[in-house]
């Protein structure tokens, strides 16, 4: 390791443990390592103009925060939870269930897991707080585990940040999702089962017949966004970059015009927070173009590509030590972090190894969801605390089966790149 990259990486330790935001933090490593190197700090300016200025993907980012924002805003999360309480209310731990397909069906919206527990995630928490037979930490413990599914199901902005940095196809990500997305909720839904069961919880109230349909009519425009977006993907009115800004005009419209639940200081503060938080990952963004330069200067993932012809390890011992690596990392890092930093050193030895870049990018968001909800520093679990007051050890005591469940997930996604490239290749993903 040379003098500039040992400064680097210490300059940006020190920051992290200073308290200093990791954008902030990643862009004083990178001025320090031009520093020690003796190059021009112009070049600060040209890698990030660079970098953002000439993405067409990166735009889906601002705008599907957007989306989402605006979806809590307004009374789709509610409208969401009655519909999904139809269905499966009566189901065993009722409104358990209930969260979990509530955050498949706004997954399929805004493309994020924090999105996810601060919108639905709450008010399904704030309902099964009202029974005594759902202890906080349980409640908690499902939302968490459940908005992981976010990222997962199509749209995503974690497969649109790695698409970005890899130049795979964000159709192929968006499908290769979906399989794992559906085992993932078919799973939580029978840990949910096993536990309700178990424990004896209750079955949610029947709703009267003469309301079906009136909250199957009041949940029909939110469930047509899903379909808007993937029906327009896949059908190639649209690409993903174009979706999420037609999923920003439709929410714009439900929320405002069709329910009336969006006033105009309430948009404005949608505004700001949409524009605070992409602030963030724009930051974070370039600060990781100046590392990745850095790290690229250096020959690190050529190195690493080296370092794995030389052990000759196979693709699915790879792959393990790439999970062990995110699974300790996702523990600390900001999901962008890692996409946009680590990732790029691993491409080149993925390429090396053969491994497909879909199945790849489809195990690492995996990887950072559970770090999401994975103690010491699962974010989920902060979030979470903080809209509700659950304390986050009784989140993780209760929530350690999911966590099971997940990491099995992981494993035989692993073991078995179809679950994870069928669709893909279904719909013509590597064809010729």
């Amino acid at each position: 390791m040379t003098l500039a990259l040992l400064t680097m990486v210490l300059v940006i330790l020190v920051g992290m443990l200073l308290g200093l935001p990791i954008g902030l933090a990643m862009w004083m490593s990178g001025a320090a390592y031009l520093a020690v190197k003796g190059q021009d700090m112009a070049l600060v300016i040209e890698q990030v103009g660079q970098g953002l200025y000439n993405s067409y993907v990166l735009l889906a980012v601002p705008l599907f925060v957007f989306a989402a924002n605006l979806m809590n805003a307004g009374t789709v999360s509610e409208r969401i939870f009655d519909f999904c309480r139809l269905l499966v209310g009566r189901m065993r731990g009722g409104l358990a269930q209930v969260d979990i397909l509530v955050s498949v069906v706004f997954s399929g919206m805004s493309g994020s897991a924090l999105a996810d527990a601060a919108g639905p995630g709450l008010v399904t928490i704030r309902q099964m707080l009202k029974k005594p037979e759902y202890s906080p930490g349980f409640a908690g413990a499902v939302v968490v585990a459940s908005a992981t599914l976010g990222p997962m199901i199509p749209p995503s902005i974690p497969m649109v940040i790695y698409a970005l940095v890899s130049g795979t196809s964000v159709g192929a990500l968006f499908l290769g999702g979906v399989v794992p997305g559906v085992l993932m909720t078919l799973l939580m839904m029978m840990t949910v089962h096993v536990i309700a069961t178990r424990r004896g919880m209750p079955r949610d109230e029947p709703v009267p017949r003469r309301e079906w349909w009136g909250i199957a009519w009041r949940g029909a425009a939110p469930l047509s966004l899903p379909v808007v977006l993937l029906g327009g993907i896949y059908s190639g009115v649209f690409t993903p970059t174009e979706a999420a800004a037609v999923a920003a005009l439709h929410a714009l419209v439900l929320s405002a015009c069709v329910f009336k639940a969006l006033s105009l200081r309430a948009f404005w503060g949608v505004v700001i927070e949409s524009a605070r938080a992409s602030a963030v990952i724009t930051i974070i963004l370039a600060g990781s173009f100046m590392l990745q330069y850095a790290f690229t200067a250096e020959g690190v993932p050529q190195a690493l590509a080296i370092w794995v012809e030389q052990q000759q390890l196979q693709p699915v011992a790879f792959l393990f030590m790439v999970n062990a690596l995110f699974l300790v990392l996702g523990c600390f890092l900001d999901v962008s972090v890692l996409l946009l930093v680590f990732v790029p050193m691993l491409l080149p030895a993925v390429g090396l190894l053969g491994i497909d870049p879909v199945h790849f990018g489809v195990l690492v968001v995996l990887n950072m969801m559970i770090g999401l909800i994975h103690p010491p520093f699962g974010m989920l679990l902060f979030v979470t605390k903080a809209l509700t007051g659950i304390p986050i050890m009784a989140m993780v005591r209760e929530g350690w089966l999911f966590l099971v469940m997940l990491l099995t997930l992981l494993v035989a996604m692993t073991l078995f790149p179809s679950i994870v490239l069928w669709l893909p290749m279904q719909m013509g993903y590597g064809a010729g």
